[in-house]
């Protein structure tokens, strides 16, 4: 056997054709005690999960980045991803990214009304309501 060639061990990720690592997720499902068994299946199952989460969240943030014409992903971009996603948002709604800001959002009451001018009147969706004024003599009110 001294003319045999080794042959070179393939990675349990490269098996499974992800770049996530399959090894080390098993070794973290080993060492957290999150069942006595496991299926072999699990920890691959599971990277996959994690790297395509990852793969989500990045090509949102790198989105968000690019509208605001950086070249670099910060956490605030990561934050308006997340929170411009409906399901990332569900996913991640009790997280908190340091960093990250809050999402751009005004309060429709607090805006400015619009008035439409259509012949001449101005309306803005308000009755105007006459009311009378006092006019001299003592009210019944403080001074």
């Amino acid at each position: 056997m001294a003319g045999a060639k080794k042959s070179k061990g393939q990675t349990q990720s490269s098996r499974a054709g992800l770049t996530f690592p399959v090894g080390r997720t098993k070794r973290y499902l080993k060492k957290g005690r999150y069942a006595e068994r496991y299926a072999r299946g699990a920890p691959v199952y599971l990277a996959a999960v994690l790297e395509y989460l990852t793969a989500e969240v990045l090509e949102l943030a790198g989105n968000a980045a690019r509208d605001n014409k950086k070249t670099r992903v910060i956490p605030r971009h990561l934050q308006l991803a997340i929170r411009n996603d409906e399901e990332l948002n569900k996913l991640l709604a009790n997280v908190t990214i340091a960093q990250g800001g809050v999402l751009p959002n005004i309060h429709s009451v607090l805006l400015p009304k619009k008035s439409k001018k259509s012949g001449g009147e101005e309306d803005d969706g308000q009755e105007e309501i006459d009311v009378p004024v006092a006019t001299g003599g003592k009210t019944g009110g403080k001074n």
